[in-house]
């Protein structure tokens, strides 16, 4: 396996895995508004619009080994 397929792999792994933790974090944005904390949600919901824009980096990068 060259470094293009391992580099594939391995940012699609990440990729994924961070789309899965954009999804909790919503769900748990929403408990601790539920709660009345909402400045923590905030912060999470910011944290998670970071996190989305690391991802376009790293489709970037995919397309970038085409």
């Amino acid at each position: 396996m060259d470094i293009t397929e391992k580099a594939t792999i391995r940012i699609e792994h990440w990729k994924k895995h961070n789309e899965d933790h954009l999804e909790e974090y919503e769900t748990f944005a929403r408990e601790l508004e539920a709660a009345g904390k909402n400045e923590s949600a905030r912060h999470i919901r910011q944290m998670a619009t970071l996190m989305a824009e690391s991802n376009e980096y790293l489709r970037r990068a995919l397309k970038a080994l085409d």
